[in-house]
Formats: structure tokens, C-alpha cells, sequence
């Protein structure tokens, strides 16, 4: 029996080497890319508000998409909406996923006590194992 595997992504490195990771170390699992949406977030200077759905941020599933050929693997992506940590720990619940393979922008000081790392609060709340990649 396979696993399904969540590797939640933004526009970073990061995200890309963990689905990279992903790719290369469980090639017989499962993989689901979500980018989550945060609309409060994007009223302080991110994306404006989108609606939900693969269109909504096409560039983040080109990048996606190109990594999964490379490894002519088939992987699922879904935008989820909410704060980013909560959000990929309710679809966790939701969806079944047996594990969590993110990667950390290794933020450090005032930056992180003021913003908290997302990997961070997802590792320590999350019911199933997380990788986190650097």
C-alpha cells in the first residue's frame, strides 16, 4: 500500500528542494502539492485575495509541474485556502495524508518570533511525520 505524501509550496527554494526530495526519496508514494492562500496575508502587500483554484496562481504549479516531469512522475495540486500552518494541518486531517514534506526559508531572529516559521508550527502540531528540507 502507498502513502500520500503533502508538500505544501510557496514561490521559494525551499519548497522546490522539498518537492525535489519528495520526488527522489519516495518514488513509489503518492504526492499532493498545495499552495495555500492566505487572504489576510495578501491585504499586507502579498497577492491580492484570489479565489480558489489552480488558475487562481498558475505560476506556482508551472514550477511544480516541471520538477514532477522531470522525474516523470504524476503529482496532484490544490490551492487551500487560510492561514498557511493551519491550513496544511486541516488538510492533512481532511485528506488522509500520511506525510508532510516541506521545506524552511531558515528564518532566524526577530523575523521568526515576529512571523513564526510555518514548517516550525506545522512540525510541532502535526499528527503524521514531517520532513522538513532545507
Amino acid at each position: 500500500m502507498t502513502r500520500q505524501l503533502l508538500v505544501p509550496v510557496d514561490d521559494s527554494e525551499p519548497a522546490r528542494a522539498a518537492l525535489e526530495y519528495a520526488l527522489e526519496r519516495f518514488p513509489e508514494d503518492g504526492i499532493t502539492v498545495v499552495h495555500a492562500v492566505d487572504d489576510l496575508e495578501a491585504g499586507y502587500g502579498g497577492r491580492p485575495p484570489a479565489v480558489a483554484g489552480e488558475d487562481s496562481y498558475p505560476d506556482i504549479f508551472d514550477d511544480v509541474d516541471r520538477i514532477a516531469d522531470e522525474y516523470d512522475r504524476r503529482i496532484e495540486t490544490q490551492i487551500i485556502e487560510g492561514q498557511p500552518a493551519g491550513a496544511i494541518l486541516e488538510y492533512v486531517d481532511e485528506e488522509g495524508i500520511d506525510g508532510i514534506v516541506m521545506g524552511s526559508e531558515g528564518r532566524s531572529g526577530v523575523s521568526r518570533m515576529l512571523l513564526g516559521s510555518v514548517a516550525e508550527q506545522v512540525a510541532r502540531r502535526s499528527p503524521v511525520p514531517v520532513t522538513v528540507v532545507p
